[in-house]
């Protein structure tokens, strides 16, 4: 006769169907975005970019509305993504483009969105570019949340592979 001993299984916590269900939401969302981003965006002159956003988002969405399949650890998830979000929006900063209109001339910054931007508008071109050079950067919030949680999405997606690696080399 063997000895059946029952391991105590931990409690959860009375937050964890609010977690649960943040994170149905969060997935939900990004995967209906993710699929929008890409269908919305197919025609423009930067498909290749928008379609790298879309699948990132759907990416991210799937992984957080299978959690019963993949399973992650937490500690190091939430490392990997918070540096992966900063890391990548501070380097996103060297990927920006200038443009000017007649009279407007504008600096934008960030990638894969534009969150900062400054510019100025004067009489002639020349003008403009200088007072832009001059002028504060103005953050936008939105663009900026959005940069963020691509870069954070994208560290997921790469943890996610690197413990699957790490699974399918086990013995």
């Amino acid at each position: 006769m063997t000895d059946a001993r029952r391991v105590p299984r931990k409690r959860p916590s009375r937050w964890s169907p609010v977690g649960n269900t943040l994170r149905w939401l969060l997935g939900a969302g990004s995967l209906v975005a993710g699929f929008t981003w890409m269908l919305i965006n197919l025609s423009n002159p930067s498909a290749l970019v928008d379609a790298l956003v879309g699948c990132v988002l759907v990416a991210g969405g799937v992984i957080l509305l299978m959690p019963h399949r993949i399973r992650l650890p937490r500690r190091a998830t939430a490392v990997v993504m918070t540096l992966a979000a900063l890391v990548g929006t501070v380097a996103g900063l060297a990927g920006g483009q200038t443009t000017w209109s007649g009279y407007a001339y504008i600096a934008d910054r960030g990638w894969p969105f534009h969150w900062a931007q400054r510019g100025a508008i004067a009489d002639d071109a020349e003008t403009a570019r200088r007072l832009t050079e001059g002028a504060d950067w103005h953050v936008n919030l939105v663009s900026l949340a959005g940069t963020l949680l691509f870069y954070a999405y994208a560290g997921l997606v790469l943890i996610v592979i690197a413990v699957q690696v790490r699974r399918s080399r086990r013995p």
